[in-house]
Formats: C-alpha cells, sequence, structure tokens
C-alpha cells in the first residue's frame, strides 16, 4: 500500500488547518495565519487566495474569513442523513411538549455532532450550534451513544479523545465512565447533571439502526425545572419514546 493512502497530503491538510483558525479567530490575515501554523508569509498568501478563489473564504480588506460554501455543504451532507429526515419532527415536538431545548446528536470520529435543535417555551439559551463537534463523556447524548459502543471503540476513543474536566461534576475516569455507561445501557437513557455546565441538567436516549448506534435524542433544561419525579421518571421516559419513534422511522423509511 501506498504512502499517499495511509498518509494525509501535507498540503491538504494545511488547507484544513487555515480554515479551522480562520473559524476560530473570527478572521485573519497573511500574517497571522503565518504564523500561527509556522508557514512562510507567501506561502500562507497562496493558500488563503485559492480558498478565495474556489469560495471556501472571503477577503475582507487583508482579513480572510470562511466562505458561506461550507454552509451549503454542511447542510447537503446534514439533508442526506436519515435520521434527520426521521428526527426533526420528533425533536420538534419533544421541545413543544417539554417547553425546553431538544436536540439530536449523532456521532463522528469519536465526537459528538448536533444535528438539530428546537427549542420550547421556557427554553434557556445554550452555548452549542448545530454542527458543533462535542466531548461524548460530559453530555447525556453523549453517553447513551457510548453505552451503544463495543468496548473496544469506547476505550479508542477514551485513549484519542481524553475524559477532560468541564466542571467539578465531569466524569474524569475510565472506572467511572464504564460504571456510569453500565448503569445507561441497563436503564436506556442517559443523565448529564452538570457535567458540562452547573445548573444544567440533560436526559438523553440512543438511536438505532440495523443493531448500531445512530445517534442520540435528547432535553435539557435548568435544574430549577428539571427535579424530582420529572428528571427521574417523566422526562426519561418521554425521551426515550422519541428515541423510539425516530429509531423505527429511521430504519424502515
Amino acid at each position: 500500500m501506498s504512502s499517499a493512502k495511509t498518509k494525509p497530503l501535507k498540503s491538504l491538510r494545511s488547507a484544513f488547518e487555515i480554515v479551522d483558525y480562520l473559524k476560530r479567530s473570527g478572521g485573519a490575515g497573511v500574517t497571522e495565519v503565518a504564523n500561527e501554523l509556522s508557514l512562510p508569509k507567501s506561502t500562507a498568501h497562496v493558500y488563503l487566495t485559492s480558498l478565495e478563489e474556489i469560495g471556501y473564504a472571503v477577503n475582507s480588506n487583508g482579513t480572510y474569513r470562511v466562505g458561506l460554501r461550507f454552509l451549503d455543504i454542511g447542510e447537503h451532507v446534514r439533508a442526506e442523513k436519515q435520521i434527520y429526515k426521521s428526527g426533526c419532527p420528533e425533536v420538534d415536538r419533544l421541545a413543544e411538549e417539554t417547553g425546553e431545548v431538544a436536540s439530536m446528536m449523532i456521532p463522528e470520529h469519536g465526537r459528538g455532532v448536533y444535528l438539530y435543535r428546537a427549542r420550547g417555551e421556557q427554553a434557556m439559551p445554550v452555548n452549542t450550534h448545530v454542527g458543533k463537534h462535542v466531548d461524548l463523556h460530559c453530555r447525556a447524548s453523549g453517553k447513551a451513544i457510548l453505552a451503544s459502543l463495543p468496548a473496544d471503540e469506547v476505550d479508542r476513543i477514551i485513549a484519542e479523545r481524553g475524559l477532560v474536566r468541564r466542571t467539578k461534576h465531569t466524569i474524569t475516569t475510565r472506572a467511572e465512565l464504564w460504571e456510569e455507561l453500565e448503569q445507561v445501557a441497563e436503564r436506556g437513557y442517559a443523565v448529564n447533571d452538570g457535567e458540562v455546565r452547573e445548573g444544567l441538567r440533560c436526559i438523553g436516549a440512543p438511536v438505532h439502526r440495523d443493531g448500531e448506534v445512530v445517534g442520540a435524542i435528547s432535553v435539557s433544561g435548568p435544574k430549577g425545572r428539571i427535579q424530582g419525579k420529572r428528571f427521574e421518571e417523566e422526562l426519561p421516559d418521554l425521551v426515550k419514546d422519541v428515541a423510539n419513534i425516530v429509531e423505527i422511522t429511521t430504519t424502515y423509511s
């Protein structure tokens, strides 16, 4: 097997590293990009002008930003997912019934990607958007996905991504995580009790297709509204019901 098939092209990697930096920085000039990626300014300029020419970057008085062509690609990829086609109406219903934020997440490259979100009447502002890639170990949907994966794949994800602490409640050891995942698999849903954001609770349930986990459905809101029987029984039952409906429609559509 040739090295071209096993190693990423350096130029391709550099181009996407530049795009990623433009996203993180909100826009940058040639000098900033060159310094960030340790490139000659002339090389950084070639990359940026090339990205601009093909529509993946825009230049505003020397400041380059990510182009909207990525939005077109992202929308196309999302619309191709069967879980998205089947799940959006159910996520909308979950948000309407609970009054909170309802979400659909799918796994990709050892992380979770928010595919769709809906807000109920009481929904509080959230700092995660559609398309955002997040760690799995500290989120309800993420743990629901992990609990449905083979043990060796979970180990690989932990080795690659780590168990980053977000709050004092975040699980940061393998032993704790495995114990939690066993409970998730047993009861059919996962919880996030302030593990990403203090005072925020979330319940998530997996969606399977042909025996494999393809995503998860969740609902989240402030601890003051999600407590007692609502936290322990009502919302878990509702989320599992919605996930089951999405699972059926995704499988047989």
